[in-house]
């Protein structure tokens, strides 16, 4: 101690050289030195100064803690999980604390006992051990803060440790070592303590890797299957080992949806779509305030003035979304800022690499530290590259279902003219296609601030290697950037135009299939497929073109970091003769210009995606802007007492660009009655019931209705649930209540017939059904709501009048459930009018007359009239006849049996007017007699007395289920999936790619290896010679890969257009041509989804995914090969890495996989559930079901995310273990450098490990393109297995056509003919036989399933004969293509099907007839009127289903149809329930005169309509009970006399 006073006066005047820390130091035992280079840097065994040791490395785990505290006490202020109880693990974390903070002030307390003894210790000794002291005081502190906020592992103490470990590691080794040295013990006491704290620091260490238990009222309680994620530890979570189990489940077996968590509450649609919507009122409440300023302004005599320039300000969704969704971006921002940073330290890192390769005599332990430092960076890199893609890719999740929760809801609430403009298929583009889009977009979104951020960086550095020449190759990127600019404009004005085409496609395509019964009825296949090949043309056209445009930027793209390298470098050696390219030089630029290269490869990627999706934020956004129903047109409050609705001075119209539908309407309707709306076809009774609902735009007057709503639609909308849910529809199950609900609506029976009882599944809109049911159901869910107010849309028009006589009295009429209760009926049904309290006549959209039945009666106005001459003549004996006749059929409820057993048996008997159920052709063909026509259906068969009826029973009978789960393929994809995609590319193409992609290799490689030559020489001689030629050879090279790069993408584009081109072809005429019990047991989303998201991946993702998956590929063989040419000790570890990357690739593909594929499957429901929701929504708005519908999309939408969520978690999963990999090539090919490093070159060390940095990229990628790959050739999978299902009999049978004016005379033989639905079940109609004349009227009667139906569509041969055959004029039917059979007959279908598009159209879509055939075809079916008065005439647009035109006046457009085809077989399935009897009366004329030399079959629902016809055939269960004349049959008293007593005629 004497000595180091001695020391004092010397050190004193020496301090004022002394930097501050060296001062702190002092100049005792630690010498005062701070830094010594001499024993840090040059020397064989490096070590650090004391006064380093014990000052700055001691200092920095405590600056990292009091650097994070601020921002982490925030973050647990907002982040509260409940608290965790004090367990074993938190007292011995806290207890280390203590007992550090102990050691710390132990040291603290010695320093000052050394003061006290006269030995003054360095300022340091009491500096460190106050900071370190009060340091673990605040970690103490924080372990218990923690706890009580719920943080089971704590990231920020994890980190803090782990650097009081490392930082104590090299004092370790000094202590040790200095200890050795002197053989003893300089500092006992402070030796001592140092070891105590560094085994308490690992203590904790260890510790705190453990997690906690979960706090208290955690969410975990409730939740069957919580995401691990939340309660992971903090290396779990930094490493996703947490979703190792799923890998691992995954890789087992083929995941399942219970295998999937549930997703975190901050990622729920609720969560997520309520915040949306929010921000997004808030933008509309702006605009509309800004409105009111702006017009506040603006002086009434400027107004004109600046009313022209003035643009309406619309609220911005995008603004919406960045309040909704920024503040979580920028989390993502930070981490993408430092992995930022971090890239530039390995090019630092390599180059003091080369220059100690360069250095023979630099110690070895340089070469190390530096390896070492490499694979610590780009570890660092991986892990913090790894959370900045976890956050940005589950912000892009949220947003995308927060979009699409934001869609429905306003789907919801849209009016009637926006719903004419924006199809379901348009509406459903909008989710599935532009929130993709959003999704899709957002990863790239930092590249705006990042990608500018690593040129300028980039440059910067490699300015400092290269000087001013830089600038050169600076100056070529700037140019370039308009060339890129005019190829991102001319790609946009595509994707517009694409988008437009895609929409109109899937619009055609959605109706297509809602209206394929039509089309097979009436053989216009080819004409719709026409017309989608068409708009298909156009698509592929501008594929092809934006191909085109793909390949030049692709070449852009690949040569500008060359093109800026080969520049820089001219101009480099060209400027000056002592500029010599050493390999420093060289490969540090080429390593920074590889990093240059990702921003700019990048960028035009974002400049694609963000244009794309700026169409579809405006899509969106006009959507959103839409106008809504006011929910204030209809008064819910206040009413004049008595009354429970009123109508004063109403005007209503659908759009208000249209003429008012109704006008001047003054009605009231007291509490408790029962009102009737009468009035003839087109007339708006159905739109009276819609303005009382809300659902018409109010012009003027006042609506007042009062009390809850209950609303039977014309066209029953069913759910696809149980029978059960659509009756509670969404309340509470009253068994008693709920029991009288069915057998007052006659559904008893149906229960006993249903596979499942009331909890057999209803398919989609009511497939298995027949019309009656669906009538049924719907009207008891009215009943069942138990509301003030009914509002009945001609309920009873479905239904048999047997039928409809019981409904009325037991539900709807005086002694009926409802009897109380306020109702309003639409009907034609002229027996129920005595029953009114009060009856409305409306004509063209007024009220006509109102009154009792007697008033309107004796007021002999034109309602008096139309009674007198459709009223049966015995008015009050009728129902009492009626009565006895089902007395006579033994009892009311068999009769019922019948009815509904026969709805099952005879598809078309009963159906209502419906284009609810326009795809199906009655689905009941097979849905119900074969129950589905999908593999693993059995079926049953039930007998009831003699005859054999025909119900469903699958297997699972008390299930119920009809439509089958759509199936996820299992498993690896089956090779020849990828066969059947490679064919339709074209297997030439392919071989052509793969060689393209190999010739680009090899010219990359070549240029590099002679790169490394050219430096070589530099070490060789000091200088070079030749550089023109080195350039130019170099530059060749260069320009050969770009053109190769840009031919391989060309030719790739193209055969992915050509596959396009040929799968959807494929797909289209297959499903036209399928038959139609495909589409009975297929749900159209499911059929829909095949044409828009699977060909969207054809068309725009996978040939792109094969591009990026063949660069990946060759670019990871290509560095092996480099690495290995470079230092062949790398063969060592190859193997190893190679085993570990497979393990990792095999692990994940197969899980991946499989989450692509539930992903895929469990987006069809949204899409399903979203039509249905759109069909129904005034249904649902009139029952107040707004929220719940919400509820259960928002359930689908996350059904969907979790297996999105997982998919992103799987890629994290595996981006972290393969840039393990990728990063173990890098420390391997430096550390085989430093070791081999007298053999090699700098060159040659340069080339490697320039190399080896790229491949961490290259393997990710790899792998992610072969599992996307494997995720996208679903989309192929998909189609094709819908391109090879059963088709139906060939359209045109060449070598076997009918003749010209076949059939002349229209004689119709069945001989011997049976038929079943299909193989293995009973027949359906038995050995028919039956000689119909030509030109003869047939009446086809019989109770509802016997079987007339069926006889129609085996004259269509939708059912093909099973034996015996039908002949038309002698010739065999089935002899026939099924178009030459179909063309030449004609059908009025009981489903009046319209297609959006002109009339013309819908008349004559193939262009066959004049313009004055259609006219008059329009004036006999008393449609002329109505078309003449629309200003476009025949180019009237009908909207989607003809939804602008009343049921009556589609069915008129459907007789136009038969009357311009005038074939001479008319088969009328008489759909005249929806038609007021005097239309009826004059279509019946109209078929009597212009079918006069026709055979016309009749199926009669109204037989007062076929008495006058020629001959009457009764089928009873499936034979001829009785054919002959109407008036022999009468007097034969047999079936139809019963009947036509029944219907009064008798």
């Amino acid at each position: 101690m004497a000595a180091n006073f001695a020391e004092r006066p010397r050190s004193r005047s020496l301090s004022r050289r002394l930097c501050p820390m060296d001062a702190l130091c002092g100049s005792g035992e630690l010498g005062s030195k701070f830094w010594d280079s001499n024993l840090s840097l040059h020397t064989d065994n490096p070590d650090l100064t004391p006064c380093f040791q014990n000052s700055l490395l001691a200092w920095a785990p405590c600056i990292y803690l009091w650097a994070a505290l601020p921002c982490y006490l925030l973050y647990l202020r907002h982040h509260c999980r409940g608290y965790i109880v004090l367990s074993r693990l938190c007292r011995l974390k806290t207890a280390l604390g203590v007992l550090l903070w102990c050691v710390s002030w132990a040291d603290l307390f010695y320093s000052f006992h050394g003061l006290a003894h006269g030995w003054a210790p360095a300022p340091i000794f009491f500096v460190t051990p106050l900071v370190v002291g009060v340091t673990m005081l605040l970690a103490t502190l924080l372990i218990q803060y923690e706890r009580l906020r719920g943080v089971q592992s704590s990231g920020v103490l994890i980190i803090f440790w782990f650097l009081c470990v490392l930082c104590a590691i090299i004092p370790f080794r000094s202590k040790i070592l200095s200890a050795m040295a002197e053989g003893r013990l300089s500092d006992p006491f402070r030796f001592t303590t140092f070891y105590i704290y560094f085994a308490l620091v690992l203590s904790a260490l260890i510790l705190s890797c453990f997690r906690e238990k979960p706090p208290l009222f955690s969410p975990k309680n409730i939740d069957p299957n919580p995401c691990p994620e939340a309660s992971a530890g903090f290396l779990s979570r930094l490493t996703f080992w947490w979703f190792t189990k799923m890998i691992m489940v995954g890789y087992r077996r083929p995941l399942e949806d219970r295998d999937l968590w549930s997703l975190n509450e901050e990622d729920r649609s609720q969560t997520m779509v309520q915040q949306l919507l929010e921000a997004w009122k808030k933008q509309q409440t702006h605009r509309c305030t800004a409105e009111a300023a702006l017009r506040e302004k603006v002086s009434s005599e400027d107004e004109v003035l600046v009313g022209s320039r003035a643009q309406p300000l619309k609220p911005s969704f995008l603004k919406a979304l960045i309040v909704t969704f920024g503040p979580s971006y920028l989390i993502s921002s930070c981490f993408k800022l430092i992995q930022d940073l971090l890239s530039f330290i390995n090019p630092q890192l390599f180059s003091i690499l080369i220059k100690f390769i360069s250095n023979p005599s630099a110690p070895n332990w340089w070469g190390f530290l530096v390896a070492g430092l490499m694979f610590v960076c780009a570890v660092m890199q991986t892990v913090i590259v790894s959370q900045h893609y976890r956050h940005i890719f589950v912000n892009a999740i949220r947003l995308r279902s927060a979009i699409i929760g934001t869609i429905y809801r306003k789907a919801l609430v849209i009016t009637n003219s926006v719903k004419r403009e924006s199809t379901v298929g348009e509406i459903v583009n909008l989710m599935s296609v532009d929130a993709q889009r959003f999704m899709d977009v957002v990863p790239f979104l930092n590249l705006l601030w990042s990608a500018p951020l690593q040129i300028l960086l980039a440059i910067y550095f490699l300015w400092q290697n290269l000087g001013p020449s830089i600038l050169s190759g600076v100056a070529l990127m700037v140019l370039l950037i308009p060339l890129n600019g005019a190829v991102a404009i001319k790609m946009r004005a595509f994707q517009v135009e694409q988008m437009k085409l895609k929409d109109a496609r899937i619009k055609l395509m959605s109706e297509i299939l809602g209206g394929i019964k039509v089309l097979k009825l009436y053989a216009w296949e080819p004409s719709f497929l026409e017309q989608v090949e068409g708009i298909r043309q156009g698509e592929l056209q501008l594929l092809r073109k934006a191909t085109l445009l793909h390949a030049i930027s692709t070449f852009v793209w690949i040569c500008t970091p060359f093109m800026v390298t080969i520049t820089t470098l001219a101009v480099y050696v060209s400027v000056d003769q002592n500029n010599v390219l050493d390999a420093e030089k060289a490969f540090v630029s080429l390593t920074l210009f590889n990093i240059l290269k990702m921003p700019l490869n990048m960028l035009p990627q974002l400049v694609s995606s963000m244009i794309q999706t700026s169409v579809s934020l405006k899509r969106i956004q006009h959507f959103l802007s839409q106008d809504e129903l006011d929910p204030e047109c209809v008064d819910r409050r206040a009413i004049s007492p008595g009354y429970a609705i009123t109508i004063d001075n109403g005007t209503f119209t659908w759009a208000k660009d249209l003429p008012p539908t109704l006008h001047s309407l003054d009605i009231q309707v007291p509490k408790g009655t029962l009102v009737a709306v009468v009035g003839p076809v087109g007339c708006g009774k159905s739109s009276l019931v819609s303005a009382l609902l809300g659902d018409m735009e109010k012009l003027e007057g006042k609506v007042n209705v009062k009390g809850s709503v209950a609303y039977v639609p014309q066209q029953a909308w069913i759910q696809n649930s149980t029978l059960q849910e659509n009756v509670l529809f969404g309340r509470t199950l009253d068994p008693k209540h709920y029991q009288r609900a069915l057998e007052a609506c006659a559904l008893q029976a149906d229960l006993e017939l249903l596979p499942g009882g009331d909890q057999t599944e209803i398919g989609e809109k009511g497939i298995n059904l027949s019309g009656g049911q669906r009538q049924r159901v719907s009207l008891a869910r009215a009943v069942y709501s138990d509301a003030d107010i009914f509002l009945l849309d001609d309920p009873l028009s479905a239904v048999d009048s047997h039928v409809a006589k019981h409904i009325f009295d037991q539900v709807i009429g005086p002694d009926g459930m409802l009897a109380s209760k306020t109702r309003v009926l639409v009907t034609h049904g002229v027996s129920f009018l005595p029953q009114m309290d009060f009856i409305i006549v409306i004509a063209d959209g007024q009220v006509s007359e109102a009154g009792s039945y007697t008033t309107l009666l004796q007021r002999n106005g034109s309602f008096a009239d139309f009674i007198r001459n459709y009223a049966p003549e015995e008015d009050e004996g009728h129902w009492e006849d009626s009565r006895i006749a089902l007395e006579g059929a033994e009892d009311e409820e068999v009769l019922l049996i019948e009815d509904t057993l026969s709805n099952h048996t005879d598809l078309t008997d009963n159906e209502p007017i419906m284009y609810e159920v326009r795809k199906q052709f009655m689905r009941q063909l097979s849905t119900m007699s074969s129950d589905g026509e999908g593999p693993g259906w059995s079926v049953s068969r039930r007998h009831l007395g003699p005859a054999e009826k025909v119900v469903p029973a699958t297997e699972a009978k008390a299930k119920g289920v009809l439509t089958q789960e759509e199936k996820e393929e299992m498993g690896t994809v089956k090779m020849n999936v990828f066969w059947d995609y490679i064919k339709a590319i074209g297997l030439c193409t392919m071989l052509f790619i793969c060689l393209l992609h190999m010739g680009q290799s090899a010219a990359i490689i070549g240029a590099n290896i002679w790169l490394s030559a050219w430096t070589n020489e530099a070490t060789m001689g000091g200088h070079q010679n030749n550089t023109s030629w080195r350039l130019s050879v170099y530059a060749s090279l260069g320009i050969l890969q770009g053109l190769l790069v840009m031919l391989s993408a060309f030719m790739i584009a193209m055969g992915g257009v050509q596959a396009a081109r040929s799968l959807h072809q494929a797909l289209l005429r297959n499903i036209l041509r399928s038959p139609q019990s495909f589409f009975d047991t297929t749900p159209s989303g499911r059929i829909l989804n095949r044409f828009s998201k699977d060909i969207f991946v054809i068309d725009e993702v996978l040939s792109h995914t094969i591009q990026l998956l063949l660069d990946a590929f060759y670019n990871s063989v290509s560095t092996v090969v480099v690495i290995l040419i470079s230092t062949p000790l790398f063969a060592t570890v190859i193997l190893p890495l190679a085993a570990l990357y497979t393990f990792v690739q095999r692990l994940y593909v197969a899980t991946s996989r499989q989450l692509k594929r539930l992903e895929s499957v469990s987006r069809s429901p949204i899409y399903s559930h979203f039509s249905e929701t759109v069909t129904g929504a005034s249904v649902i708005r009139a029952y107040g079901r707004n929220q719940d519908f919400v509820a259960i999309s928002d359930m689908k939408v996350d059904t969907n995310q979790k297996s999105g969520y997982a998919y992103i978690i799987s890629n994290r999963w595996l981006g972290i273990r393969v840039e393990f990999v990728g990063n173990c090539v890098v420390l391997f090919a430096a550390l085989f450098a430093v070791i081999g490093r007298s053999n090699l070159s700098p060159g040659l060390v340069g080339l490697s490990v320039s190399y080896a940095l790229q491949v961490t990229f290259a393997l990710n990628w790899m792998v992610r393109m072969m599992s996307d790959l494997e995720s996208n050739i679903v989309a192929v999978e998909r189609v094709t297995e819908y391109t090879k299902t059963e088709t139906e009999a060939p359209w045109v049978v060449e070598g076997s056509r009918p003749p010209k004016d076949w059939p002349s005379h229209g004689k119709v033989e069945f001989q011997n003919y049976s038929v079943r639905y299909r193989a293995g079940l009973d027949l359906v109609l038995k050995n028919l036989s039956l000689h119909v004349h030509g030109g003869e009227k047939v009446g086809i009667v019989g109770r509802t399933g016997a079987g007339k139906s069926s006889m129609t569509l085996c004259l269509f041969r939708i059912l093909e004969a099973a034996e015996g055959e039908i002949r038309i004029d002698g010739l065999n039917v089935a002899d026939f293509g099924l178009h030459d059979l179909r063309s030449q007959l004609t059908i009025i279908p009981q489903d009046p099907i319209l297609f959006s598009g002109t009339l013309r159209m819908n008349l004559d879509p193939f262009g066959n007839f004049s313009e004055e055939d259609m006219w008059q075809a329009l004036e006999l079916s008393h449609l002329h009127a109505f078309v003449s008065a629309q200003p476009e005439g025949l180019d009237f647009q009908c909207s989607e289903n003809g939804e602008n035109l009343s049921v009556g006046q589609r069915q008129l457009v459907c007789l136009a149809r038969a009357l311009l085809r005038k074939s001479r077989i008319l088969v009328l399935d008489e759909a005249t329930a929806a038609i007021d009897l005097e239309t009826d009366d004059l279509i019946q004329a109209t078929i009597r005169t212009q079918f006069e030399t026709s055979t016309v079959l009749t199926i009669a629902h109204r037989l007062n309509t076929i008495m006058d016809y020629t001959r009457v055939l009764v089928l009873d269960k499936g034979t001829i009970a009785e054919f002959d004349t109407p008036t022999n049959l009468l007097e034969a008293r047999g079936i139809f006399y019963s009947m036509a007593k029944d219907a009064g005629l008798a």
